[in-house]
């Protein structure tokens, strides 16, 4: 059994839980993680790489015999890192090539793939600064609310979703201004679907091969009962209910078999994970948007619940050959709670000490924006930590990590304490 040196792009809860999935594996020979963050030593070895930096990257490769790259956020994958490494010798790049990572660098190439291969998405139309009357015209043909979407990557703050026409129109005009520098030079209208959102996850092989992983649910806004600004996700849980077979099932036939016969049609390479950004509309699932990653905080839950050796999967993958690898599935339910900083998603201080991480004992903590410092961890971020529970119920879980939560402390330690609430209602 050949054992694998991995390096690991990345430096939030994302990638916290991925190296502590990956730590787990046999396969596993030596992890490191660039440029990881104040947790993330626990798994593997720090380095103080930018996933951006791919002459770095390359010197590191061949320093350490690196064998597999795992890509945690888009920015790298957007840029081409695959591209970068795909003819490396003896080197395998966990994620879709420059081609495939567009499903997420555009939101205008996203739409245009969902409409050329009948996957079920909202009715959209896109414009620059030379049609803004066009847009302004289309926006008046749609009922409220209005989403307005930056096409390029915007750090997830490319989104308006606007009650007012008036506005919406003020809204396209600073976006297509430069509201979001170069990612909405081109912005997309969509009308505004009505439904109750999930995530789905699906590693592929880039040859038709593709597993299913756990399906699970975020929480965006920072206030309980979704309320106030949105955030990069305040909580997740997983499984969702609705998400029953039979939505699988159409999941399965309308989204994931033509998106990964549509990549194929069009000769580009993916090999790795697909996120699907799902509404349930009276029972029928709508693509929102794609992701080309694992989400933050749905991997926080998704990786407590697979019970596979996940290098085995990635590697797999990356090969090209799932073929009959086995994905087991942990029938528990997971939930993560994110603990944030005071003042986010707005301005917030950094530098906070932490305290009582070491006193929790029935669930797993994450480290997303922590800095470490000899023995001392402080934030460094908005999002802190994410304590990840398993339990028999959504309430079984969540008690866990409501409990941890009380032992953990920072200044300003802020978190929701209704996460999963809205799907106890479905499940009774």
């Amino acid at each position: 059994m050949d054992k694998l040196n991995i390096l690991l792009l990345g430096s939030g809860g994302r990638e916290s839980a991925l190296a502590w999935k990956i730590a787990q594996s046999p396969r596993l020979k030596k992890l490191y993680i660039a440029p990881g963050n104040g947790g993330t030593d626990q798994y593997g070895e720090n380095v103080a790489i930018s996933p951006l930096d791919f002459e770095a990257i390359h010197k590191f490769v061949d320093e350490k015999s690196i064998d597999m790259i795992v890509v945690g956020n888009e920015d790298p994958l957007v840029a081409g890192i695959y591209d970068q490494f795909a003819n490396k010798p003896g080197l395998l790049v966990v994620g879709p090539s420059k081609a495939g990572a567009a499903l997420e660098g555009s939101k205008d190439f996203a739409k245009q793939f969902m409409v050329e291969n009948n996957i079920p998405t909202a009715r959209y139309q896109s414009f620059t600064a030379e049609t803004v009357e066009e847009g302004k015209k289309f926006l008046a043909t749609l009922k409220a609310p209005y989403v307005l979407k930056a096409d390029g990557l915007a750090a997830g703050k490319g989104v308006l979703i606007i009650d007012n026409l008036d506005e919406a129109c003020r809204s396209l005009e600073e976006m297509l201004g430069g509201m979001f520098g170069k990612s909405s030079a081109t912005v997309v209208i969509e009308e505004f679907l009505s439904g109750i959102e999930c995530s789905v996850f699906v590693l592929t092989d880039g040859n038709g091969g593709y597993r299913i992983l756990p399906v699970a649910k975020d929480y965006k806004r920072i206030g309980e009962g979704d309320t106030g600004p949105n955030t990069g996700g305040m909580g997740a849980v997983s499984p969702v209910i609705f998400a029953n077979d039979e939505f699988m099932k159409k999941v399965e036939e309308r989204i994931i078999k033509p998106t990964i016969k549509g990549l194929s049609d069009r000769g580009i390479i993916y090999r790795g994970f697909i996120f699907l950004g799902l509404i349930n509309v009276e029972g029928e699932p709508m693509v929102i948007e794609y992701n080309v990653r694992m989400g933050d905080p749905e991997t926080e839950v998704v990786m407590l619940r697979i019970a596979s050796d996940l290098v085995d999967l990635m590697e797999a993958a990356a090969k090209g050959n799932l073929g009959d690898k086995k994905l087991e599935i942990n029938p528990k339910t997971a939930v993560t709670v994110m603990a944030v900083s005071k003042g986010y998603p707005g301005s917030y201080e950094k530098g906070k000490a932490i305290s009582g991480i070491d006193q929790v004992t029935e669930s797993t903590v994450f480290h997303a924006g922590t800095k470490k410092d000899g023995q001392l961890i402080s934030t460094s971020g908005g999002r802190v930590l994410a304590v990840s529970s398993l339990g028999n119920s959504i309430d079984d879980a969540l008690q866990k990590s409501y409990r941890s939560l009380e032992k953990i402390e920072f200044e300003g330690i802020n978190y929701r304490r209704d996460i999963g609430r809205d799907l106890e209602k479905l499940e009774k």
